[in-house]
């Protein structure tokens, strides 16, 4: 065991990139939930991402339009959700579950032709001056591009609901749906618009496995990061801030484990390899006491 060949600054660097598309999905997940659905579709919908992605990158070798497609095929199959659960009133939760089975299987047969190939090269930047400060600059300041997006994506949802009058009314639809409804606000359209944002968040989460993290395609690589990042929409009783904390959290924990591996640390790997799901548990068990939107999970019908 050599504990002293775990290099403190790239293992804080790496934690922001193993953070990265969970905290895509579950900053789309908590817009989701406080419109009041509670979308448990999050998994297929990043695998679908994440093969969508995949599959454009390497067709048109830029991982650019990959991740817009990424975002495209993740917004479709939450429309999918959206449309049983807010037009055919379906159960949300056996909906959601339903998506995660269809998503896992559709990307399954879309990458049958892709398995082994590897993506376009997706280059870090290096943020003149910032990336040259010493200790703090490989850590923060010399990362891919999303990575930063996903940042600003948290950044402006934060905005977006403590500051703006679209964020007002979101939030309203996602306490008292049958209030706002009576005020005049469209429900359902905010709910699916919310729905569809939150299913382009888990596309592009899924996208940054296959063409960042990885970088190529393998069946089920998301490996249940869709219901982690359930959990940390609740861990974060639903504020973006405690969101960002909580998907560094799990990526802390990822990265370490996978360190303590490679330094051979005395703990069978299987053990190593499920402290980052048993962390979270843990955590969130602990830290979990905001209160969910009063609506969360409801099914709205315009004519009661």
């Amino acid at each position: 065991m050599d504990l002293s060949a775990i290099n403190p600054v790239l293992l804080l660097a790496s934690l922001m990139v193993a953070a990265t598309p969970i905290l895509l999905a579950a900053i789309g997940e908590l817009v989701v939930e406080r419109a009041g659905v509670l979308n448990l579709g999050v998994e297929g919908m990043m695998i679908v991402g994440a093969i969508s992605g995949f599959i454009v990158a390497v067709n048109t070798g830029s991982p650019w339009l990959g991740f817009v497609a990424a975002a495209f095929g993740g917004a479709m199959l939450s429309l999918l959700f959206g449309i049983l659960t807010q037009y055919f009133l379906s159960n949300q939760v056996a909906s959601g579950l339903a998506l995660t089975l269809f998503g896992l299987g559709l990307s399954a047969l879309m990458g049958q032709n892709y398995q082994g190939i590897k993506a376009p090269a997706f280059p870090d930047w290096h943020i003149p001056l910032l990336g040259d400060i010493p200790f703090i600059g490989p850590i923060v300041f010399q990362h891919d591009p999303m990575v930063y997006v996903g940042l600003l994506i948290v950044a402006g949802v934060w905005a977006f609901l403590k500051y703006s009058r679209g964020g007002l009314v979101l939030r309203a639809v996602g306490e008292n749906h049958d209030a706002a409804h009576a005020l005049g606000y469209h429900v359902i359209r905010v709910r699916l618009l919310a729905i569809m944002f939150g299913g382009a968040c888990a596309g592009l989460g899924g996208a940054y496995l296959s063409l960042v993290r990885v970088p190529q395609w393998t069946e089920g690589m998301t490996a249940g990061a869709g219901w982690i990042a359930l959990a940390i929409v609740v861990f974060a009783s639903w504020k973006p801030g405690r969101l960002l904390l909580g998907a560094y959290l799990f990526g802390g924990v990822t990265v370490l484990q996978l360190n303590l591996q490679a330094a051979g640390v005395a703990i069978p790997i299987e053990y190593l390899s499920m402290s980052p799901y048993i962390a979270t548990i843990v955590v969130l068990v602990i830290m979990s006491s905001g209160r969910a939107p009063g609506s969360l999970g409801r099914i709205f019908h315009a004519s009661r």
